[in-house]
């Protein structure tokens, strides 16, 4: 609860980052320097697309590829998000009944919802450090966007330079449709505050995916859709009843 909203908190103050410093993108490849860590980090994305799109012929299934491996290696982290989220879709009957029973006493409902989340032993950062660690990664693709010049002028399906916005809308309408899709998948109960980011997140996604260049969009809408792909097989299929469900 708490903490998937600060997860969603900070995935938009990090597409807001990336859309300010977007506004001042140049046209050009900016050199990038590869003598500190960071620098090196961001020049083993950008030597990664360019291996993978040498092998696919192709820079939007490079950028696939890289995804790919940024959630194997991020893997048990997102399993235990899945987990997390699991557990508290088991736990809305309990959180309903106390917020049935303390009804007008917010503070009260907010001890024993922690009381119950220590009783299930559920650790609080598995619902967003997946989320914060998409921060570093999209920052050092947008950097290695702006350094790679094949990366800069490849059109996505012949149509979309990947270096530049898309002003066929069509990857920031499918970045906030998948947003959303998979945020109500994982909206537990009817907490106002969650239905609320429900609508606001997509909106976000859908500016910084206007504004920033399409191969952010690319990757985002590639990480949607293996959260959502992951979120069915490891808790939509496994819910409680869902079998029984099942004809």
């Amino acid at each position: 609860m708490a903490n998937r909203r600060k997860g969603l908190f900070f995935g938009i103050l990090g597409f807001l980052g990336l859309l300010i410093t977007g506004c001042a993108a140049t046209d050009t490849a900016v050199p990038l320097d590869r003598s500190g860590p960071w620098g090196k980090f961001v020049g083993w994305f950008s030597d990664g697309i360019d291996l993978f799109a040498r092998w696919t012929h192709d820079y939007g299934i490079a950028i696939l590829v890289v995804t790919i491996i940024v959630r194997l290696i991020t893997l048990p982290l997102f399993l235990r998000q899945m987990k997390y989220s699991k557990i508290v879709q088991e736990m809305q009957p309990q959180l309903q009944k106390i917020r049935e029973k303390y009804k007008g006493n917010p503070q009260k409902i907010n001890e024993e919802t922690v009381k119950l989340i220590q009783q299930t032993g559920v650790n609080p950062m598995a619902g967003c450090l997946p989320t914060l660690i998409q921060l570093p990664v999209l920052w050092a693709l947008y950097q290695a966007i702006l350094s790679n010049p094949m990366l800069r002028t490849h059109k996505f399906l012949g149509l979309i330079p990947l270096g530049q916005p898309d002003h066929y809308f069509l990857l920031p309408v499918i970045a906030a449709a998948t947003t959303y899709i998979q945020s109500k998948m994982m909206l537990a109960g009817n907490d106002p505050q969650q239905r609320m980011m429900l609508v606001f997140m997509p909106a976000v996604v859908f500016v910084g995916a206007v504004s920033l260049p399409s191969a952010l969009a690319l990757y985002w809408i590639y990480g949607n859709l293996l959260t959502i792909v992951q979120y069915y097989f490891f808790v939509k299929r496994n819910r409680p009843g869902v079998e029984k469900e099942t004809p």
